[in-house]
């Protein structure tokens, strides 16, 4: 069983050492977030600490799971800043511990993270990953529409370019 929260600031400054284990194992699992290898406990480090001005300010809700190891998987929400972009939110970061996969934990992160954007006022949250990925799998069977296709996007861990897909949903 996990448990799902979000992050107060003072929560997320204290949780970066477990969200750097998680970062380091799901890139050393092949997903790249961004990162390439080899990736690291302080460069993971580096990037959640990067991320604390933003949940402190409020552009940035990060929910993490817990399971009798500790934080299992995170996602988070970014804020659209610009007054014309309100509306929109955007998914960040979805991640879950190669050992609680096939679990329901990124279903049940997703799913948090959407109904907060509801009940913030969102009504287009839209999110990016890896063509032919896990994770796609994962948004087109909760209701996310894919928009485009840009090959060659970005690199994996070991370097090799992959596509990326970019969708959006629609919430009431």
């Amino acid at each position: 069983m996990h448990t799902i929260t979000s992050l107060s600031a003072d929560e997320f400054r204290t949780s970066v050492k477990s969200l750097a284990d998680l970062l380091v194992d799901v890139v050393a699992g092949g997903s790249s977030l961004g990162f390439l290898a080899p990736f690291g406990q302080a460069s993971a480090a580096d990037w959640w600490h990067a991320q604390q001005s933003a949940v402190a300010d409020g552009s940035l809700t990060v929910w993490v799971a817990r399971g009798p190891d500790g934080i299992t998987g995170t996602v988070g929400l970014a804020r659209n800043p610009k007054p014309n972009g309100r509306h929109r939110a955007e998914i960040v970061k979805l991640m879950v511990h190669r050992d609680a996969r096939g679990r329901g934990v990124a279903r049940a992160l997703l799913t948090t993270a959407e109904q907060a954007a509801a009940r913030a006022g969102a009504s287009l949250l839209i999110l990016d990953t890896e063509t032919g990925s896990a994770a796609e799998h994962l948004y087109r069977s909760t209701g996310w529409t894919r928009y485009g296709l840009v090959p060659d996007y970005a690199a994996d861990p070991d370097g090799s370019l992959q596509d990326c897909s970019f969708y959006f949903k629609r919430l009431s």
